[in-house]
Order: C-alpha cells, then sequence, then structure tokens
C-alpha cells in the first residue's frame, strides 16, 4: 500500500499519539520511524501518570504496541529524506528509496541536541547531564549541582533549580555575559559563579562524579543543567517551506497546524516544553484535527458537487 491519508514522520510519543487518534478514526496510516528518540539514554521517565518511573523504552514498546494494534496503521523503520507537494496533498520518498503518497502530513520527528566538545558530556547527557527539574529534579534534590549556561539563559535556569537545591554552582563556561544586577542576585543566594572553562567530565556509566576544569581545578557534583542549542531532526518542514519559531521550532497554531496547509507538527519540533506527557497532548491534538480537516474536505466536495448537479 502507497496511498495513505496521513504520513506521520517520526514514531516516538508524538508520532504514535497522532497515530492512534488517526487509527481510532479508521484511516490509514503510515509512520516513518528512524528509531533514534533524543531520549533513549534517559534512566527514567517521570510526570506522565500511570508510567512514572520507568525508562522511554519501556513506554515507547507500550505505546507502540497499542497504536499498532489498529489495522491502518503501518510503521515504517526508516527515514523521510524528501517531501514534496502534488495536486492531492505530498509525496514522500524514504532513504531507502521508496516513496508515498497522502493527503496530510505530520511532522514528529524531533531535535537533536547540539553537544560542546567536551569529555564525558554526550556520554552523561539525559542521565546525569539533565534539562529539565521537572523530569529529573526529584531525584537529585538536596544533592551538588550545576548550571551550565552563560548570560540569561544562566540567570533564569538557576532561579529555577535552586527550588530543587541549594547547593548550587554556575558554570558559564568561558566569561560570563549575566548583567551586574543578574551576578548580584546570584551570588547573595549563595550561588558560587565559576568563569573557567571545562575540560572534561569524569563519570560512572553516565553519572557525573568530577568535573575538570582547564585550570587543573576538579569539582564534585552529582548532576548538571544544560540548556543546549539544537537543530530539527529531520529538514521536511524546511523544505516544505514551514516557518519556524525564533526558538528553531517548527511554528504551529493551537490545534498543530504549521503555516503551510495540510502539514502539522507536534512534540518536540514544535515546542519548547520537552516531557512524554507534553507530546502526547500535542500529537494527539494533530491527529484529531488533521482527521477533522480530511472530513471538512469531504463534506466541502460533496457539497460542491450536489450544487454543480
Amino acid at each position: 500500500m502507497k496511498d495513505f491519508d496521513v504520513i506521520i514522520i517520526g514514531g516516538s510519543s508524538a508520532g504514535l499519539s497522532a497515530g492512534m487518534a488517526l487509527g481510532r478514526a479508521m484511516r490509514k496510516v503510515l509512520i516513518i520511524d528512524s528509531g533514534m528518540p533524543c531520549n533513549r539514554q534517559t534512566p527514567h521517565s517521570h510526570n506522565f501518570f500511570t508510567r512514572d518511573g520507568q525508562t522511554p523504552h519501556e513506554i515507547l514498546t507500550i505505546a507502540r504496541e497499542q497504536t499498532l494494534k489498529y489495522p491502518t496503521i503501518t510503521l515504517l523503520h526508516s527515514e523521510a529524506a524528501q517531501c514534496t507537494p502534488i495536486t492531492k496533498g505530498f509525496e514522500v520518498s524514504t532513504i531507502s528509496g521508496e516513496t508515498f503518497s497522502a493527503k496530510k502530513i505530520i511532522l514528529a520527528a524531533g531535535i537533536k541536541d547540539q553537544m560542546p566538545d567536551i569529555p564525558g558530556f554526550a556520554e552523561c547527557w539525559g542521565i546525569s547531564i539533565i534539562h529539565c527539574p521537572y523530569c529529573h529534579g526529584y531525584e537529585y534534590g538536596y544533592q551538588p549541582t550545576g548550571i551550565f549556561a552563560n548570560g540569561e539563559m544562566a540567570f533564569e535556569l538557576t532561579k529555577l533549580i535552586s527550588n530543587w537545591t541549594k547547593d548550587l554552582i554556575l558554570f558559564t563556561n568561558g566569561k560570563s555575559t549575566l548583567t551586574g544586577d543578574q551576578q548580584s542576585i546570584i551570588s547573595h543566594n549563595n550561588i558560587q559563579i565559576i568563569e573557567g572553562e571545562i575540560a572534561a567530565f569524569d563519570h560512572h556509566d553516565g553519572q557525573i562524579t568530577t568535573i575538570h576544569l582547564q585550570n587543573g581545578s576538579e569539582i564534585k557534583l552529582k548532576a548538571l543543567y544544560a540548556r543546549l542549542p539544537f537543530v530539527q531532526h529531520s529538514d521536511i518542514a524546511l523544505q516544505l517551506g514551514c516557518s519556524f519559531t525564533d526558538q528553531g521550532h517548527i511554528q504551529v497554531d493551537a490545534q498543530q497546524k504549521t503555516t503551510v496547509p495540510g502539514v502539522y507538527a507536534a512534540g518536540d519540533s514544535a515546542s519548547g516544553i520537552r516531557s512524554i506527557a507534553n507530546a502526547v497532548n500535542s500529537g494527539g491534538m494533530a491527529g484529531v484535527m488533521a482527521n477533522l480537516e480530511l472530513i471538512n474536505e469531504v463534506f466541502w466536495w460533496e457539497r460542491i458537487r450536489i450544487r454543480r448537479a
């Protein structure tokens, strides 16, 4: 089967949620997934009812099994390479050379974090170098913790993390770009600011033990928060001409519609709220709205047919 009602690019939480909504609407759906979710190293997921503390892999396995029980849904383990508009929708080609068509597209491939070239950082990412206190802060509460950021982001992130622990050190990894007032506020909250560049992270299976600075200093920590730059995991949105936010997310409205008609986006690719719960919610919304648009189009053309008759 090469023709579908909807093609979903990305088969993690947002993509599977969109697929389930469409499968229950009896739509023919193709989910194209490369199998590289950004949370694949994360040992535990939190803030998702009924699944708190499970690994992302465990949650994804259950989600995939439940979504694929709907017979109109097909999962293809591949990667979308190109998407072009055609007369009645879109044509999608994969890296393996297969071509499919659909009336609607849902972009749910997520993002790729751009990690600094510091030994040990990538190995700890998602384990003890973390991005979200709501996802991981409870487990590292009241423990020695670092912030890896500079400027406005450093100030806001330090303020946020101080809710979970007061034992904080801010690493600007180079000359601080904080304002004088920001530095004063941070210091008055007994938070040390270290401007020295980081040389390496010692760790055991992703758990930080020591931060080594270029000047030879060593600092013991249990966790480090970082907000990294990112790129879209797929360039399909760019190919289609979708608009992006200043932060780099695909621009969507309240119905998960992008600025390109017939194209929706959900999950991390379209939101700064990086959680499974948010991905599931936005994916479900995208699926429902894509189905509603398909319904409306059928009724619209039937109305035109009756008028012409």
